[in-house]
Parts: C-alpha cells; structure tokens; sequence
C-alpha cells in the first residue's frame, strides 16, 4: 500500500497548500499532473487480481499502459516499446521464413545434385561433365582432391531431378583408368561468390591460363610454388597463394603466360610439393591484381 500512503500525503500536502493560497483563484493542473508521476503503475495494488500469477502478470503488464491506470494518453516511451516489439516480431518472423525458403531451395539443389566418386587423377571437370551431359543440363560440376587417396571425387548438379537420376544409371563408365561411382548426393554445391567469376572476355582468357591448387604444406613459400610450377610447366606471371590458421593446409591460384602450360600444370596434381601432394584443377576465377592501398594526404 505504499502508493496510496505516497498518493494521500501529496494529495494532504496539495489541500494544505490550496488554503495557504488565497491569491490563486484557479486550480493548479502542473502541481496535480507532478503528483501522479510519482505513482508507480507496477504496484501490486493497481495490478488487477487476474494479473496476479507471474507469468499472467508479465503477460498483462504489455498490454495495459502506465497510463491506461491514469486515463491519460500514451506516452512517446509506450509507443517506442511497441515500436520495438513489433519490428522484433517481425524481424523473427522474417528469419524464420528466409530460413525455410532457403532450406526449400538448398533441399531442391540436392536433389538434383550427384556424388562422383572413383575419379581418375587426369580427369578434368570439363571431361566430367561432358560424360553426364547424355542425361540433361550440367549447370555446375566440381571435383575435390581427396588428399588421403590417389583418386578424387566430384558432384554435378543438373537443372532438373530427370538429369540426376538417368546420372544414377553411369555408376561404372569407365573415365580415364577407373570405373566411376555415381550416387545420390547428400549435399549441394557451395556457389562461387559472383564476385570473383570472370566480369569480361580477357578475364575469361585469364581463367583458361590459370589453375586451382589444393593441399599446399603450409611451411611452402610463394616463391617455391612459383618455382614448382615454371620448372615442370611454364612462365607463371601471376601466383596468390592463401590460407589461414584454421586450415592445417594452403590454397594458391596460379596464372601462367600460355594456356598450354595451365593443361601440362593438371597433369602435375598428385606431384608432392614439400611434404604433400597437391591437387591441381582448372581455376573458375581469374587472379586479379591487388589494388594499391590509398596514401594518406
């Protein structure tokens, strides 16, 4: 009851001051509307008996306003605080429903997706792809490096679920030395970031100069994978070579002067480079030079 004891003593001390002023002939509103601030609407005696379980509490608190109790209007804070509940509401509601669409179109891409397993080290992705292109339209195909075994596999999405499935019926075409294994696939084919896909014809002509290398020890320099690859195939004029701390190996990309020598480079794949064998394949990205960094004025 400490509101109704804070109430009375305001409303004692506002009569008081009411006798003591003669000369103010009209009613104070200012000094009545600062006397109802200091009530506090969480009381448990403004709280409606139905309100009274805590979670019923809590529940009813949102839908009835400070000022509701008062009958004044609402306040800037009550609006904001809707505000915010409804742009958070909506904000979950839209995540849940980018996360189902998403999940939809991921679930339709595997299912028009296959696992080729078995492939033979000379096997490019152009050649594997051109084996499926009997059974519909390739729109992407992939082959991995399987750094623990001398074969490598590979999954080819098609633009519809008829072309994976007649892809089922390939299991054992003989590609390269070895008879392929082809299954359903359990999961879909990481994009390339558009970005880094060729914006113009002499990119294009960069990519066909250019490899994809996988599996580098990390204690090899630049300079000796540069070296590694003029030596067994051609000039390289441009070479970037990446990795990071949560990968116990590297990636490079390497440009040569001629596209020949990127064809001889795929034949270097399984080669040991330090104390690993690499994984050579035609890169999708060109090598870009870096863009110089602005000097301060």
């Amino acid at each position: 009851m400490a509101a109704v004891a804070e109430i009375s003593l305001d409303a004692a001390a506002a009569n008081k001051l009411d006798s003591n002023s003669k000369s103010e002939p009209e009613f104070n509103v200012q000094k009545l509307v600062d006397m109802f601030t200091k009530l506090n609407p969480l009381a448990k005696e403004f709280v409606p008996s139905r309100y009274s379980h805590h979670d019923h509490f809590h529940q009813g608190y949102h839908q009835l306003s400070p000022n509701n109790f008062l009958g004044g209007d609402i306040t800037a804070a009550d609006v904001n605080h809707q505000n915010y509940r409804r742009r958070r509401t909506n904000y979950s509601q839209g995540r849940r429903s980018n996360g189902r669409v998403h999940k939809a179109q991921r679930e339709d891409s595997i299912r028009r997706t296959v696992y080729v397993s078995d492939i033979d080290q000379q096997v490019t992705e152009e050649r594997l792809a051109a084996l499926f292109t009997s059974c519909g339209q390739v729109i992407d195909c992939r082959i991995c490096g399987d750094p623990h075994s001398i074969l490598r596999f590979a999954f080819v999405e098609f633009a519809d679920e008829q072309g994976a499935r007649a892809a089922l019926n390939l299991g054992g075409t003989v590609l390269g030395y070895y008879p392929v294994r082809v299954l359903p696939s359990k999961t879909a084919i990481l994009p390339v970031n558009p970005t880094f896909l060729p914006r113009s014809e002499d990119e294009r002509e960069m990519c066909s100069r250019t490899v994809y290398c996988t599996n580098i020890d990390k204690k090899i320099s630049q300079a000796e994978v540069k070296n590694f690859f003029e030596t067994a195939c051609g000039e390289v004029t441009r070479l970037r070579l990446l990795g990071d701390h949560a990968h116990s190996t590297r990636i490079a990309f390497v440009e040569f002067a001629m596209a020949e020598s990127a064809i001889i480079a795929l034949n270097c794949s399984g080669m040991p480079l330090g104390s690993q064998p690499i994984r050579v394949s035609p890169s999708k990205t060109p090598v870009r030079p870096r863009m110089p960094h602005p000097t301060p004025h």
